[in-house]
């Protein structure tokens, strides 16, 4: 082996192709192909459309691997810009690229980019109205072990404050392809919150009719309303799969842009149903479900709960773990239902 011994071992690119060539077959632990993962298509992706779209640049602050531009950068290297660990620098660079013509795609960690950048994004890409493409990977608590300084549990409540940002949050790889082909014909900036990567199947091809703003209902059901977005989708789907089976019917709603929020699915679900929860793996200040109280308290009373992270830091453990501690797994959000089910109507 050739190269600095301390990095032996750690590239895994000869694993993955951009063409999915060799990717489609290998299994994950969990058992879902790896093509149908989050972390395996963004690099996939943006090569694709890079192919037949000039304007494709792709900028990343030391974490080609984790977030697979590494693929991007083997099939366009000329348009490919590591940073380094300089991530607002990162940000600006992409707003400059954006006023030159380009479509930059930023990507690296949300608590790094969503926070730490937050500056950034308003006033060198929202604030000008510029086409640049936040990739904010591993939100929420999916870093686990690594602590409060690399969980995201803030990002949406800043992000979506932001005048003339789009927020939007895919459940899984088929819906970030289809986020990110969108994107080139959105106005202004994006900020796409993304999941640790490894989140399963929601959607079992890219939704051909997606558009920024709409809502997905993946369920129907009268007694409740479920609002979620992102990673917590699959679980929720999966917990409404459950009360279905004790005969508590579960509308399942897909919130997949936060910003703009689709008010008419909101109000649909509080006028259709017996009452709103909202999902998410955020902290309950500003996120979602604040998105959503904000449409519910201009209308009706109706049972109503906002269930995520409280207004805490998370505590250091494996994700798997802070999941059933915050009860945001399956077995939590179920319980989190029947408890809004029981309480007194409004």
């Amino acid at each position: 082996m050739t190269g600095d011994p301390r990095t032996q071992g750690q590239d895994q690119s000869d694993l993955f192709t951009g063409d999915g060539s060799d990717i489609a077959a290998k299994p994950t632990v969990q058992g879902t192909p790896a093509r149908a993962l989050p972390a395996f298509v963004l690099g996939e992706e943006l090569s694709a459309l890079a192919d037949a779209d000039p304007r494709i640049v792709v900028l990343t602050a030391d974490l080609a691997s984790a977030n697979r531009t590494v693929e991007f950068k083997a099939r366009h290297p000329e348009r490919f810009f590591d940073f380094g660990i300089a991530e607002k620098n990162m940000v600006t660079a992409a707003a400059g690229m954006a006023a030159c013509g380009q479509i930059p795609f930023a990507a690296t960690f949300a608590s790094f980019l969503g926070i730490l950048c937050a500056e950034q994004i308003r006033t060198d890409c929202a604030y000008p109205n510029l086409p640049v493409r936040l990739i904010a990977h591993h939100s929420g608590i999916s870093m686990g072990y690594y602590g409060t300084s690399h969980h995201a549990l803030e990002d949406i409540a800043m992000m979506r404050s932001i005048a003339g940002l789009t927020v939007a949050c895919p459940a899984d790889a088929a819906m970030l392809r289809a986020m990110l082909r969108a994107s080139l014909d959105l106005p202004g900036a994006l900020y796409l919150r993304l999941g640790r990567g490894r989140d399963p199947v929601v959607y079992p091809e890219p939704p051909a009719d997606f558009a920024f703003g709409r809502a997905w209902r993946l369920r129907e059901g009268r007694d409740l309303a479920i609002i979620t977005t992102g990673a917590e989708v699959r679980p929720v789907l999966d917990a409404a799969a459950m009360l279905a089976a004790e005969g508590i019917e579960t509308r399942v709603i897909d919130m997949a842009t936060v910003k703009p929020l689709d008010i008419a699915e909101v109000r649909a679900a509080a006028a259709e149903t017996g009452a709103v929860l909202t999902v998410e793996e955020h902290n309950l200040t500003g996120g979602l479900g604040s998105a959503v109280a904000e449409v519910l308290v201009e209308g009706p009373r109706r049972r109503f709960a906002r269930h995520g992270v409280p207004d805490e830091f998370a505590p250091i453990g494996p994700p798997a773990a802070l999941y059933a501690h915050y009860r945001l797994d399956a077995e939590g959000i179920a319980a989190r239902a029947r408890e809004l089910l029981a309480a007194p109507a409004a």
